[in-house]
């Protein structure tokens, strides 16, 4: 692994905080991701399953989790099981952990080989009431391939159809939308790194220059700081892309006197940051860019403040659509009119900022967590207001990454350049 060894009291903790929300004589069994394939021989870069991550701090593929709390035997109480190595496969492949490694890295002290996991589940599981298993359950998640989890459960029901089954997901969705000390020395860590990068990127920017060359200046910058590179698809998109949300060609020549839209962010030991700045392509900012820009900052700044313990997500929402009306008027995008006659299903807002302004953010981009409750200490979202305008081929949107703790909303992204005349003296200093 490129990134520092992570202290396994973070995995110790959590796991100790699963283990309290199991029922009684229950198994919980958590799989590794798949390795994917691409074309012929080939394979995608792997990237562990978030939760067994979070659980375990192993970063290898074909992995399985094990908890029985209540086992008799108390070596059995926790058990990881990893792929054993060869030759061959050393010859290939490389390094795989060894069991000592593995103890050393998880805290768990009881490790067999995968090969010996159906033997050992078997002499477990009758033991058990409650077989509790894993999926994805995030709500934007749309899949047509079959997942190492999917197929663990049909496995798992047809061998043993009388037992009772529970989900692991609500239960790991309730733990990591919570992020404690050590996730957010890693959080923040990525966010450094993407700071590193953005720099960076402002130096490089100029008439001329294309979108996948601030790429590779970005991507640079990340692997040299020990991130395995980015935490998603980069955006960067200059001129009228930049009113794309989710535009990833990255392949024009940014023009003289237009915007750039860079969103990016580093991932660190699992963990990910998420950027968005807008930088002007000729180092100075249009009074209509600024204008607009200004705007859009005024939206992220007073809704960061809204990012508070006992908060109530869907008046965060409201209160976010009335300051961007008020921004939209004062740029003659909307008139009071429009607004007074507006359909509230669709507000008349939404033609200038279509998306939403905050995800959870963590071991994933779009992080586990449910909105349908208050704002709790140690939520970690995004705040990333946004105006787009086609026509003007203008789009600007500005992203922090927002701690929720007792003394109010932390930026941790707060040291990464965000006002217009820094943005304009790093560029032209």
């Amino acid at each position: 692994m490129r990134y520092q060894k992570i202290n396994s009291e973070l995995f110790i903790n959590n796991r100790e905080k699963l283990t309290k929300l199991l029922k009684n004589d229950s198994i919980a069994i958590f799989n590794a991701n798949d390795i994917m394939p691409t074309n012929a021989d080939g394979v995608m870069k792997f990237r562990q399953n978030s939760d067994l991550f979070y659980l375990t701090g192993v970063d290898q593929e074909e992995s399985i989790l094990l908890l029985f709390p209540d086992c008799s035997t108390k070596k059995h109480r926790q058990i990881l099981f990893v792929k054993q190595t060869d030759e061959n496969i050393a010859i290939w492949e490389g390094h795989k952990l060894t069991k000592e490694e593995v103890i050393d890295l998880s805290g768990v002290e009881t490790i067999y080989w995968i090969s010996q996991f159906e033997s050992v589940f078997a002499n477990l599981v009758f033991d058990a009431k409650i077989i509790y298993l894993n999926t994805n359950e995030h709500p934007r998640l749309s899949v047509s391939v079959e997942t190492r989890d999917r197929r663990f459960i049909n496995w798992c029901k047809n061998q043993y159809p009388l037992h009772a089954y529970e989900r692991l997901a609500p239960l790991m969705q309730q733990l990591r939308v919570r992020k404690s000390k050590l996730e957010i020395e890693l959080v923040k860590m990525a966010c450094d790194v993407t700071e590193k990068a953005f720099l960076r990127s402002l130096k490089f920017i100029k008439p001329g220059v294309t979108e996948y060359e601030i790429e590779a200046e970005i991507t640079h910058e990340f692997l040299i700081n020990q991130s395995r590179g980015h935490a998603y698809q980069p955006i960067i998109a200059s001129g009228a892309d930049s009113c794309v949300l989710h535009y990833i060609d990255n392949n024009k020549k940014c023009e003289a006197n237009e915007l750039i839209l860079m969103d990016f962010g580093a991932e660190y030991a699992n963990y990910n940051a998420d950027l968005t700045r807008v930088a002007p392509v000729s180092g100075r900012f249009s009074a209509r860019q600024k204008a607009v820009y200004q705007s859009v900052l005024n939206v992220n700044k007073e809704a960061t403040k809204m990012l508070v313990v006992g908060g109530s997500f869907e008046e965060y929402d409201r209160a976010i659509g009335q300051l961007m009306e008020e921004e939209l008027v004062k740029l003659g995008l909307l008139t009071l009119d429009q607004i007074k006659n507006q359909d509230p299903i669709k507000p008349a807002y939404k033609k200038y900022f279509m998306h939403g302004i905050s995800h959870f953010l963590g071991l994933d981009v779009h992080d586990l967590g449910s909105k349908n409750q208050s704002m709790k200490e140690g939520m970690l979202l995004t705040v990333e207001p946004g105006i787009y305008i086609k026509e003007e081929r203008l789009g600007i949107r500005l992203e922090n990454n927002i701690l929720i703790t007792k003394k109010g909303p932390l930026n941790l992204m707060s040291t990464i350049p965000i006002e217009i005349d820094e943005i304009e003296n790093l560029m032209n200093g």
